[in-house]
């Protein structure tokens, strides 16, 4: 019992502590603007941070090598997220316009965090043994298959920003197995004659009514651009210490929506300040410095591929939240990765953290 408590505590010493204390600061910056803005939404997000926390720091014990080797965990977890994202699409219940939360009643679940983490652990197995031949035919159209099909389905909630998350994921690894110009060229010209088809028969007029207002920022200040003003006067406003806490305007009036979700940087800048907004930003970017140091050094092409993959997942979540925030890109309800309230979110995440733990354990540096 002894030797297990010493070999237990050792393991704890040898995290990577760096990204666990920015993960603490992040989420202590969350708590923070709930416990401002609203008391329930605070309580049940320390909740979910205990859970994620124990979920880094017990997780990182698991043998995920073990595990990730093994095709039936893979593929069970991916076939379970499609499975799962059927069924929400099939349920008559809608939350904030979307089918993308399941309600198992005293917790709802959003089955794309779990589809967008199997994606990283799929393709990381693929591109990790075909880096070498990425951009042949064949595993350009196999690799894309598994995400598009999560993407479709997500798309159908509708949920068109995780769809585009899903993708950017497949794209991201596509581009981190090195890059074929002509090929590329190709499919980015593909890509802009969907993007038109999608626009013309697709897209809903809410969905164009946002793209419209983020190309015309000053267009409808009380309808399609009023959550993006308010954010970008939250913001503006704040100074270089904010306005202290409860003291926001935007915020404690309500004239910011979705402040615990979408908005809460501009919620947090606010009552805290430019210089603390620019050191949770700095925070998250040293979380994802961290995984490409861990992701370089690891012993394998798989957990080179998981780490730098779960680094590009957390980048495209952060650059579409702040581009939000900032009115720099369209609104897509993506929640900013350790900082934004969801238990969905911060729980897949935080599997994410505990493998890369594991990864800079077994690298042993």
């Amino acid at each position: 019992m002894t030797d297990f408590i010493s070999f237990f505590r050792l393991k704890i010493r040898r995290l990577d502590w760096v990204t666990l204390i920015c993960v603490f600061i992040l989420a202590t910056a969350s708590l923070v603007s709930l416990a401002s803005s609203d008391i329930n939404f605070f309580n049940r997000q320390l909740i979910w941070y205990g859970i994620a926390f124990a979920v880094i720091i017990f997780g990182s014990q698991i043998d995920w090598r073990l595990l990730i080797s093994q095709a039936w965990f893979r593929y069970g977890m991916y076939w379970l997220s499609i499975v799962l994202l059927v069924i929400s699409n099939l349920q008559t219940k809608t939350v904030r316009g979307t089918k993308s939360w399941l309600d198992f009643g005293f917790i709802q679940f959003e089955p794309s965090e779990l589809a967008k983490l199997s994606l990283i652990l799929i393709l990381a197995g693929f591109f990790s043994r075909r880096y070498v031949a990425a951009w042949h035919s064949k595993n350009i159209l196999v690799s894309l298959f598994y995400a598009l099909l999560p993407a479709g389905l997500i798309a159908i909630h509708p949920d068109f920003g995780s769809a585009i998350v899903v993708l950017g994921i497949w794209l991201g690894f596509l581009l981190l197995s090195g890059l074929n110009y002509k090929r590329f060229a190709v499919g980015l010209t593909l890509a802009l004659a969907v993007a038109a088809v999608l626009w013309i028969f697709f897209l809903k007029p809410y969905q164009k009514d946002r793209v419209m207002g983020f190309v015309f920022p000053e267009a409808d200040p009380l309808g399609i651009n009023y959550n993006v003003i308010q954010s970008k006067i939250a913001i503006g406003s704040a100074g270089l210490w904010g306005k202290g806490f409860q003291m926001g305007t935007q915020t404690q009036l309500k004239f910011l929506p979705e402040v615990q979700s979408d908005f809460l940087f501009a919620a947090f800048v606010e009552e805290w300040g430019l210089l603390a907004g620019i050191l949770v930003v700095l925070t998250f970017l040293l979380i994802i410095f961290r995984m490409v140091i861990i992701g370089s050094r690891a012993r394998s092409n798989d957990f080179k591929f998981i780490a730098l993959g779960g680094g590009l997942v957390l980048l495209i979540h952060f650059f579409i939240n702040i581009g939000s925030n900032l009115g720099l890109l369209p609104v897509a309800g993506m929640p900013f990765p350790f900082l934004s309230y969801g238990g969905s979110s911060l729980l897949t995440n935080a599997i994410l953290i505990s493998i890369i733990q594991h990864i800079k354990l077994e690298s042993a540096f």
